[in-house]
Protein backbone atom coordinates (compact mmCIF):
# COMPACT_ATOMS: atom_id res chain seq x y z
CA UNK A 1 0.00 0.00 0.00
CA UNK A 2 1.05 3.57 -0.65
CA UNK A 3 -0.05 6.95 0.69
CA UNK A 4 -2.47 7.75 -2.13
CA UNK A 5 -6.22 8.22 -2.40
CA UNK A 6 -6.83 5.03 -4.39
CA UNK A 7 -5.15 2.83 -1.78
CA UNK A 8 -6.92 4.64 1.06
CA UNK A 9 -10.34 4.17 -0.55
CA UNK A 10 -9.61 0.49 -1.27
CA UNK A 11 -8.47 -0.25 2.27
CA UNK A 12 -11.43 1.66 3.71
CA UNK A 13 -13.86 -0.25 1.48
CA UNK A 14 -12.53 -3.62 2.63
CA UNK A 15 -12.80 -2.56 6.28
CA UNK A 16 -16.34 -1.19 6.01
CA UNK A 17 -17.55 -4.10 3.88
CA UNK A 18 -16.37 -6.54 6.54
CA UNK A 19 -18.01 -4.39 9.21
CA UNK A 20 -21.38 -4.27 7.47
CA UNK A 21 -21.46 -7.83 6.15
CA UNK A 22 -23.73 -9.11 3.37
CA UNK A 23 -26.93 -7.23 2.64
CA UNK A 24 -30.02 -8.94 4.01
CA UNK A 25 -33.65 -8.59 3.03
CA UNK A 26 -35.70 -8.76 -0.15
CA UNK A 27 -35.10 -6.82 -3.35
CA UNK A 28 -32.27 -6.42 -5.79
CA UNK A 29 -28.81 -5.47 -4.65
CA UNK A 30 -28.06 -1.78 -5.30
CA UNK A 31 -25.56 -1.01 -8.04
CA UNK A 32 -23.57 1.00 -5.49
CA UNK A 33 -23.19 -0.85 -2.18
CA UNK A 34 -23.39 0.89 1.18
CA UNK A 35 -19.66 0.40 1.73
CA UNK A 36 -18.91 1.94 -1.68
CA UNK A 37 -21.25 4.84 -0.90
CA UNK A 38 -19.40 5.65 2.34
CA UNK A 39 -16.01 5.44 0.61
CA UNK A 40 -17.28 7.73 -2.14
CA UNK A 41 -18.42 10.23 0.52
CA UNK A 42 -14.98 10.16 2.15
CA UNK A 43 -13.26 10.75 -1.20
CA UNK A 44 -15.58 13.68 -1.85
CA UNK A 45 -14.40 15.41 1.31
CA UNK A 46 -10.71 14.66 0.76
CA UNK A 47 -10.80 16.00 -2.80
CA UNK A 48 -12.62 19.15 -1.68
CA UNK A 49 -15.59 18.95 -4.08
CA UNK A 50 -17.59 22.13 -3.67
CA UNK A 51 -20.99 20.51 -4.30
CA UNK A 52 -22.49 17.07 -4.85
CA UNK A 53 -23.32 17.88 -8.48
CA UNK A 54 -19.75 18.96 -9.12
CA UNK A 55 -18.43 15.95 -7.23
CA UNK A 56 -20.36 13.33 -9.19
CA UNK A 57 -19.16 14.83 -12.49
CA UNK A 58 -15.57 14.86 -11.30
CA UNK A 59 -15.73 11.39 -9.71
CA UNK A 60 -16.34 9.75 -13.09
CA UNK A 61 -12.89 10.85 -14.27
CA UNK A 62 -10.97 10.60 -10.99
CA UNK A 63 -12.44 7.45 -9.44
CA UNK A 64 -14.33 5.79 -12.26
CA UNK A 65 -11.94 2.82 -12.15
CA UNK A 66 -12.95 2.19 -8.52
CA UNK A 67 -16.66 2.99 -8.82
CA UNK A 68 -18.07 1.67 -12.12
CA UNK A 69 -21.53 3.00 -11.19
CA UNK A 70 -22.26 6.43 -9.74
CA UNK A 71 -25.78 7.58 -8.83
CA UNK A 72 -27.33 10.90 -9.76
CA UNK A 73 -27.25 13.86 -7.41
CA UNK A 74 -30.71 13.24 -5.91
CA UNK A 75 -30.04 9.54 -5.37
CA UNK A 76 -26.61 10.19 -3.87
CA UNK A 77 -27.99 12.81 -1.48
CA UNK A 78 -30.88 10.59 -0.40
CA UNK A 79 -28.73 7.51 0.13
CA UNK A 80 -26.04 9.43 1.98
CA UNK A 81 -28.57 10.79 4.49
CA UNK A 82 -29.98 7.29 4.96
CA UNK A 83 -26.45 5.95 5.49
CA UNK A 84 -25.76 8.26 8.46
CA UNK A 85 -25.83 5.35 10.99
CA UNK A 86 -23.28 3.48 8.86
CA UNK A 87 -21.02 6.53 8.68
CA UNK A 88 -21.14 6.82 12.48
CA UNK A 89 -20.50 3.08 12.84
CA UNK A 90 -17.51 3.22 10.51
CA UNK A 91 -16.13 6.22 12.40
CA UNK A 92 -16.34 4.38 15.72
CA UNK A 93 -14.77 1.25 14.20
CA UNK A 94 -11.76 3.14 12.80
CA UNK A 95 -11.25 4.81 16.19
CA UNK A 96 -11.00 1.44 17.94
CA UNK A 97 -8.58 0.15 15.28
CA UNK A 98 -6.22 3.09 15.77
CA UNK A 99 -3.32 2.70 18.25
CA UNK A 100 -4.32 6.02 19.81
CA UNK A 101 -7.52 4.37 21.12
CA UNK A 102 -5.42 2.93 23.95
CA UNK A 103 -3.75 6.27 24.66
CA UNK A 104 -4.51 7.49 28.17
CA UNK A 105 -4.95 11.06 26.92
CA UNK A 106 -8.00 12.76 25.42
CA UNK A 107 -8.65 16.25 24.05
CA UNK A 108 -12.03 17.92 24.60
CA UNK A 109 -13.31 21.11 23.00
CA UNK A 110 -16.18 22.65 21.06
CA UNK A 111 -16.30 24.80 17.92
CA UNK A 112 -19.09 26.79 16.23
CA UNK A 113 -20.85 25.24 13.23
CA UNK A 114 -22.59 28.05 11.31
CA UNK A 115 -25.64 27.07 9.24
CA UNK A 116 -26.92 30.44 8.05
CA UNK A 117 -25.69 33.98 7.52
CA UNK A 118 -28.80 36.12 7.04
CA UNK A 119 -31.98 36.70 8.97
CA UNK A 120 -34.12 35.59 6.02
CA UNK A 121 -32.18 32.33 5.80
CA UNK A 122 -32.76 31.71 9.49
CA UNK A 123 -36.52 32.32 9.23
CA UNK A 124 -36.96 30.06 6.20
CA UNK A 125 -34.54 27.31 7.17
CA UNK A 126 -35.70 23.78 7.92
CA UNK A 127 -33.28 23.97 10.86
CA UNK A 128 -35.51 26.52 12.59
CA UNK A 129 -36.29 25.13 16.03
CA UNK A 130 -33.09 23.09 16.13
CA UNK A 131 -30.29 25.60 15.54
CA UNK A 132 -29.84 28.80 17.54
CA UNK A 133 -27.69 31.91 17.84
CA UNK A 134 -24.37 31.65 19.63
CA UNK A 135 -21.29 33.79 20.18
CA UNK A 136 -17.93 32.77 18.74
CA UNK A 137 -15.37 34.20 21.18
CA UNK A 138 -12.34 33.34 19.07
CA UNK A 139 -13.62 35.52 16.19
CA UNK A 140 -15.73 37.95 18.26
CA UNK A 141 -18.85 37.33 16.20
CA UNK A 142 -22.37 35.97 16.45
CA UNK A 143 -23.44 33.01 14.34
CA UNK A 144 -26.54 30.90 13.80
CA UNK A 145 -26.22 27.13 13.84
CA UNK A 146 -24.85 24.47 16.17
CA UNK A 147 -21.76 23.68 18.20
CA UNK A 148 -19.64 20.66 17.44
CA UNK A 149 -18.31 18.99 20.59
CA UNK A 150 -15.38 16.69 19.94
CA UNK A 151 -13.46 14.28 22.13
CA UNK A 152 -10.38 13.08 20.27
CA UNK A 153 -7.02 11.39 20.79
CA UNK A 154 -3.77 13.39 20.67
CA UNK A 155 -3.27 12.40 17.01
CA UNK A 156 -6.65 13.95 16.14
CA UNK A 157 -8.61 10.68 15.87
CA UNK A 158 -12.29 11.44 16.72
CA UNK A 159 -13.36 9.31 19.68
CA UNK A 160 -16.79 10.74 20.45
CA UNK A 161 -18.71 13.76 19.15
CA UNK A 162 -22.09 15.43 19.09
CA UNK A 163 -23.92 18.49 17.78
CA UNK A 164 -25.78 20.74 20.21
CA UNK A 165 -27.56 24.07 20.18
CA UNK A 166 -25.37 26.98 21.39
CA UNK A 167 -28.03 27.73 24.00
CA UNK A 168 -26.94 24.74 26.07
CA UNK A 169 -24.10 25.13 28.52
CA UNK A 170 -20.77 23.66 27.41
CA UNK A 171 -20.27 21.68 30.59
CA UNK A 172 -23.77 20.21 30.38
CA UNK A 173 -23.17 18.92 26.86
CA UNK A 174 -19.62 17.80 27.67
CA UNK A 175 -20.87 15.69 30.57
CA UNK A 176 -23.29 13.85 28.27
CA UNK A 177 -20.53 13.40 25.68
CA UNK A 178 -18.10 11.96 28.24
CA UNK A 179 -20.80 9.64 29.59
CA UNK A 180 -21.26 8.31 26.07
CA UNK A 181 -17.50 7.87 25.68
CA UNK A 182 -17.38 5.96 28.97
CA UNK A 183 -20.13 3.62 27.73
CA UNK A 184 -18.00 2.98 24.63
CA UNK A 185 -15.09 2.12 26.95
CA UNK A 186 -13.14 5.00 25.43
CA UNK A 187 -12.18 6.40 28.84
CA UNK A 188 -9.90 4.00 30.66
CA UNK A 189 -9.26 4.47 34.35
CA UNK A 190 -6.83 7.31 34.89
CA UNK A 191 -7.41 8.93 31.47
CA UNK A 192 -6.30 12.57 31.34
CA UNK A 193 -8.76 14.89 29.60
CA UNK A 194 -7.30 18.17 28.36
CA UNK A 195 -9.96 20.86 27.98
CA UNK A 196 -10.30 24.63 27.74
CA UNK A 197 -10.73 26.81 30.81
CA UNK A 198 -14.35 27.33 29.78
CA UNK A 199 -15.03 23.86 31.19
CA UNK A 200 -14.02 24.99 34.68
CA UNK A 201 -16.43 24.14 37.47
CA UNK A 202 -16.48 22.02 40.61
CA UNK A 203 -19.47 19.95 39.49
CA UNK A 204 -17.84 19.23 36.13
CA UNK A 205 -14.58 18.18 37.82
CA UNK A 206 -16.50 15.86 40.13
CA UNK A 207 -18.40 14.35 37.23
CA UNK A 208 -15.16 13.48 35.44
CA UNK A 209 -13.69 11.99 38.61
CA UNK A 210 -16.74 9.71 38.88
CA UNK A 211 -15.86 8.44 35.41
CA UNK A 212 -12.37 7.58 36.66
CA UNK A 213 -10.67 10.29 34.61
CA UNK A 214 -8.74 13.49 35.38
CA UNK A 215 -9.42 16.95 33.98
CA UNK A 216 -6.47 19.18 33.04
CA UNK A 217 -7.21 22.72 31.84
CA UNK A 218 -5.52 26.14 31.69
CA UNK A 219 -5.62 28.15 34.90
CA UNK A 220 -8.09 31.01 35.21
CA UNK A 221 -6.96 34.39 36.46
CA UNK A 222 -9.03 34.10 39.64
CA UNK A 223 -7.55 30.81 40.88
CA UNK A 224 -4.14 29.59 42.14
CA UNK A 225 -1.59 28.43 39.59
CA UNK A 226 -1.72 24.70 38.84
CA UNK A 227 -1.06 23.92 35.18
CA UNK A 228 -0.37 27.32 33.62
CA UNK A 229 -1.67 28.27 30.16
CA UNK A 230 -0.99 24.87 28.51
CA UNK A 231 -0.66 26.73 25.22
CA UNK A 232 1.43 24.10 23.45
CA UNK A 233 -0.85 21.24 24.45
CA UNK A 234 -4.02 23.19 23.67
CA UNK A 235 -2.67 23.64 20.16
CA UNK A 236 -3.28 19.92 19.53
CA UNK A 237 -7.07 20.25 19.56
CA UNK A 238 -6.95 23.63 17.82
CA UNK A 239 -4.93 22.15 14.96
CA UNK A 240 -7.44 19.30 14.67
CA UNK A 241 -10.30 21.78 14.30
CA UNK A 242 -8.18 23.74 11.84
CA UNK A 243 -7.81 20.62 9.68
CA UNK A 244 -11.55 20.03 9.80
CA UNK A 245 -12.39 23.60 8.85
CA UNK A 246 -9.72 24.63 6.37
CA UNK A 247 -8.91 21.36 4.63
CA UNK A 248 -12.09 19.30 5.06
CA UNK A 249 -14.60 22.14 4.72
CA UNK A 250 -16.43 21.72 8.02
CA UNK A 251 -17.96 25.20 7.94
CA UNK A 252 -18.85 24.76 4.25
CA UNK A 253 -20.91 21.64 4.92
CA UNK A 254 -23.94 22.87 2.96
CA UNK A 255 -26.49 21.04 5.13
CA UNK A 256 -30.02 22.46 4.96
CA UNK A 257 -31.88 19.94 7.12
CA UNK A 258 -31.07 18.39 10.49
CA UNK A 259 -30.26 15.04 8.88
CA UNK A 260 -28.22 16.75 6.17
CA UNK A 261 -26.10 18.70 8.66
CA UNK A 262 -25.54 15.61 10.80
CA UNK A 263 -24.36 13.34 7.99
CA UNK A 264 -22.13 16.02 6.45
CA UNK A 265 -20.36 16.61 9.75
CA UNK A 266 -20.01 12.84 10.26
CA UNK A 267 -18.71 12.58 6.68
CA UNK A 268 -15.89 15.01 7.43
CA UNK A 269 -15.02 13.39 10.74
CA UNK A 270 -14.88 10.01 9.00
CA UNK A 271 -12.56 11.42 6.34
CA UNK A 272 -10.21 12.67 9.06
CA UNK A 273 -10.41 9.35 10.91
CA UNK A 274 -9.73 7.38 7.71
CA UNK A 275 -6.60 9.40 6.97
CA UNK A 276 -5.26 9.01 10.52
CA UNK A 277 -6.05 5.27 10.54
CA UNK A 278 -4.38 4.72 7.16
CA UNK A 279 -1.34 6.83 8.06
CA UNK A 280 -0.86 4.69 11.16
CA UNK A 281 -0.77 1.59 8.95
CA UNK A 282 1.78 3.17 6.62
CA UNK A 283 3.93 4.60 9.40
CA UNK A 284 3.53 8.20 8.23
CA UNK A 285 5.01 10.51 10.92
CA UNK A 286 2.31 13.18 10.68
CA UNK A 287 -0.90 11.22 11.22
CA UNK A 288 -3.20 14.09 10.16
CA UNK A 289 -1.34 14.79 6.92
CA UNK A 290 -3.78 14.98 3.98
CA UNK A 291 -1.22 15.90 1.32
CA UNK A 292 -1.15 12.46 -0.29
CA UNK A 293 -4.94 12.18 -0.49
CA UNK A 294 -6.20 15.57 -1.70
CA UNK A 295 -5.53 15.13 -5.42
Amino acid sequence: MHACLDDLVTALYVTIDELVGPRLGPGRLPKLSDAELVCLAVAQVLLGARSERHWLRFAHDRLGHLFPYLPGQAGYNKRLRAAAPLVVLALADLATRSPSWCDGFRLLDATPLPCGASRETVKRSALWGHAAYGYDRSHSRWYWGFKLYLLCAPDGMPISWCLATPRLGEREVAEALLDDAARQQALAAGTIILADKGFAGRAFHQHIRKLGAWLVRPDRKDEPRRFGSLGGMRQWIESTFDTLKDQLGLERHGGRTLGGVFVRVAQRLLALAAVIWFNWQLGVPDKRSLIAYDH
